[in-house]
């Protein structure tokens, strides 16, 4: 299928104002947005996701129309696999209707694998193997990898014991059955990154943090509980839902809960521009913005270069 329509990518860590570039980005292109955040697809996890709804309609009152928000109920499975047909489908839609798709979120992992065509994303979970092999040393893991599966699956992931296994599962699974790969014309596409210096990046997540913990959202994850979300569900989404559930159980105590909270939150940022910068080494080019420039700034800087 031709597309006129090249896609325009808009990434960075928390608390980088990408959601807000990107809303005036498409607001001036006659653009939609397509969210790539793998924990804003659940329904009433709002606070401490950071839908941030009202961004998307500017003072003028113009609403920009966004995708793949709040689309599963809490407490469901949403993966990379999943995301990768519903981003093609909505794509497709926007393009069939020529406007402009302007991709924008922090789930690296969930870009990449749009803009790459992953297929092994497609690999099953085995729950068994992967319990057999939590059993086993790191080294082994590594060895038995590059021993046997690495040549199924070069590309792998293996920096941590949670990647590798996952790179096991695939190299055995490719190994065993035949993959079916999808030809899919590659995407023709632009990716701006909004850099912020770390300093910055910290003060307003710690800005931020205690303001969403005053503005509701421990009582966001009680709701949750309360409709029957397990703890085991909350505290495996990670950070806000992780913390704030253990604090709700008694386990953590207030001040403990938003000191550990905060450091998490801080980490996850640090692992973000990771990613980024493990982008860039895969040959996806990012034009690292200056994100202490105002938003009417960047916005014609990315529109300037998206049209040239």
């Amino acid at each position: 299928m031709q597309h006129k329509n090249k896609l325009l990518v808009i990434i960075g860590p928390t608390a980088s104002g990408k959601t807000k570039l990107a809303v005036r980005v498409a607001a001036s292109m006659d653009g939609e947005i397509i969210s790539a955040d793998s924990r804003q697809v659940y329904k009433d996890m709002n606070i401490g996701t950071g839908k941030d709804y009202e961004e998307y309609t500017l003072a003028s009152g113009q609403k920009v129309p966004y995708h793949l928000i709040d689309i599963v109920e809490a407490g469901d499975d949403y993966h990379v696999a999943r995301f990768q047909q519903d981003f093609k489908n909505i794509y497709e839609n926007i393009c069939s209707r020529k406007k402009t798709p302007v991709l924008c979120g922090g789930s690296g992992m969930y870009i990449e694998a749009v803009l790459k065509n992953y297929q092994h994303t497609q690999v099953p979970i085995n729950l068994a193997l992967r319990e057999e092999l939590e059993a086993q040393s790191l080294d082994f893991l590594l060895n038995m990898f590059s021993g046997t599966y690495e040549q199924y699956y070069p590309l792998a992931d293996t920096s941590t014991k949670k990647r590798l296994i996952r790179a096991i599962e695939i190299g055995m699974f490719i190994k065993n059955n035949e993959l079916e790969l999808r030809e899919e014309k590659p995407l023709d596409y632009l990716i701006f990154g909004i850099d912020i210096p770390a300093e910055v990046r910290r003060e307003r997540i710690t800005k931020r943090l205690h303001k969403r913990l005053q503005g509701g959202m421990i009582e966001e994850v009680q709701h949750l509980l309360n409709k029957g979300v397990s703890a085991e569900k909350l505290v495996f989404y990670g950070l806000e839902y992780k913390f704030i559930t253990e604090y709700l159980l008694n386990k953590l105590s207030y001040d403990e809960m938003a000191r550990q909270l905060e450091v998490a939150i801080h980490q996850f940022a640090k692992r973000q521009m990771t990613f980024f910068r493990s982008m860039e080494k895969k040959g996806l080019p990012i034009h690292w913005l200056n994100g202490l420039d105002t938003v009417e700034n960047l916005s014609d800087e990315i529109i300037a270069r998206y049209r040239a």
